[in-house]
Formats: C-alpha cells, structure tokens, sequence
C-alpha cells in the first residue's frame, strides 16, 4: 500500500498560473494527483508544455464557451479509465468535472456552479448539486469508494467563512446551498479537513478587489470529500495557504490506497 498526495486547485486561468510560474513551483513537490478547477481555456488554447508535463499524464476538460470554467488532472499515474462526463443531461456542456477511475477508488474533480450571477444560475447550481449527489448514492450503493475534490462555491458552516453573519443572504453560504452539503454528509461523504481540523480561520478563497488575503477575511470553499468507507484510508489533510497566483489556494489530502 502506497500513500497518494493528492492537491485540488481553482487557479483562476491556468495561462495566467503557468505564465506567473506557480504552477510550475506547486509541481516541485511531486503530488501525485493535482486536480485544477477554472481554466478558463479550451484545450487547443493551452500551450504545449501544459499538456506535455514530465512526469505526468495530462487531462483537460474544457466547455463550448471559450474563456470560461474548465477542469484539468495531472496524475504521475495513468487512470484506468478516463471521462470528461458526469453523463447527466444538460451538465456536462460547461466542461465542469473529470472522472477517473483509478481501480481502489474513483475520483471525481469538479469545479461546481456559482450561484451568484442571477436566480437562474442560483437554481442550475442546486440542480447539478442533486444531480451529482445521486450520482455518488449510486456508485456508493455499488460499493465504490470515492474522493470528490473542487471548488464547491459554498462555505459549509459559519467556521468556514470570516463573516458569516454578513453573507446569509449571499449565495455560497445560503441555507439551500449549506442544506444540500449537509445532505452529502448524511449520505456518507466526510469533509476530510474537518476529520483533523476543528478550528476558525482556516479558508481556501480570498475576494482580490477587498485584498482579503491580506486580512484573512476570506471563505473556506474548496473541499476534499471522501465517502465513509475510505475514511481509515485518509491520513492527512490541509490546506497550502502559502502558494500564491489565485484568489484560491491549493488544498490536498494524503490517502493510502
């Protein structure tokens, strides 16, 4: 049995992040998975040595808008299976998550909707949260073992965000948002930070335009996920506040598999 460090990252533009060499200095230390959200690139706008990385194999999902949402997976090992699909009609045309099957479990990096343009994205939001949620109780039921990662867009509780208070009325942190990640828990899925950390302060985004990175006034949104019966598996989690190039910062568990 070996241990996997898995990272997860919205980095905001993946151009931007390799031309600021940041992703280049996160690769230094060998993850063997690094699952990104928000590439803001299509695939053939990527340039070569993105998609060529030693050392790992390189996966990219990308929507029919250019500029906009976009997933990306380095793995150091190859996945015996692939999918740039949830297979969920109407959600999978913004390029939202890869699925990859890796024989002991299955990974799923998804950079989930943000509800706060309008009440129509509000509600696609809530409605590829079911979706996907009864995605996972159907692989659960068949006994897979799975690790979710991504960016959410919603802060869980009032610890995973600096001022609770003034955003309940804001979506990622409204009642039907947190409501629905209470479900994911119910249904057997643990929040692997929580599982080591019980403490305040401890956030994944920060808002550029207030520089609230500087003041640590920001919201804990982007997650790792396991269900219950990897639990024993996971060893580590954390969160590499220090690594700079987005309003995001990686997070990452340890697990043995």
């Amino acid at each position: 049995m070996t241990t996997i460090e898995m990272l997860s990252w919205n980095v905001n533009g993946l151009r931007a992040v390799h031309k600021k060499g940041s992703l280049q200095q996160l690769l230094q230390s060998r993850p063997d998975i690094l699952c990104i959200q928000e590439t803001k690139a299509r695939v053939d706008q990527l340039p070569l040595d993105l998609k060529r990385i030693p050392g790992y194999f390189c996966y990219y999902s990308s929507g029919d808008k250019k500029g906009y949402g976009g997933v990306g997976l380095l793995s150091r090992k190859e996945p015996l299976h692939i999918s740039n699909s949830l297979d969920i009609d109407g959600l999978d045309d913004e390029g939202r998550a890869i699925v990859a099957d890796y024989g002991g479990f299955i990974l799923f990096n998804v950079y989930f909707p943000n509800g706060k343009a309008s009440k129509d994205r509000l509600s696609y939001k809530l409605k590829f949260y079911d979706c996907f949620l009864d995605l996972l109780d159907r692989l659960k039921s068949e006994g897979k073992k799975i690790v979710v990662c991504g960016d959410v867009n919603t802060a869980h509780k009032e610890i995973d965000l600096a001022r609770p208070r003034q955003n309940e009325k804001v979506s990622g942190f409204l009642p039907e948002e947190r409501a629905w990640m209470d479900r994911l828990v119910e249904h057997g899925f643990m929040d692997t930070f929580r599982i080591f950390n019980a403490d305040g302060d401890n956030y994944s985004w920060w808002d550029q335009k207030t520089r609230a990175r500087e003041r640590n006034v920001g919201w804990r949104i982007d997650y790792f996920f396991v269900s219950d019966n990897l639990k024993d598996s996971v060893k580590s989690a954390f969160i590499l506040k220090e690594v700079m190039g987005s309003d995001h910062c990686p997070v990452g568990i340890e697990l043995d598999a």
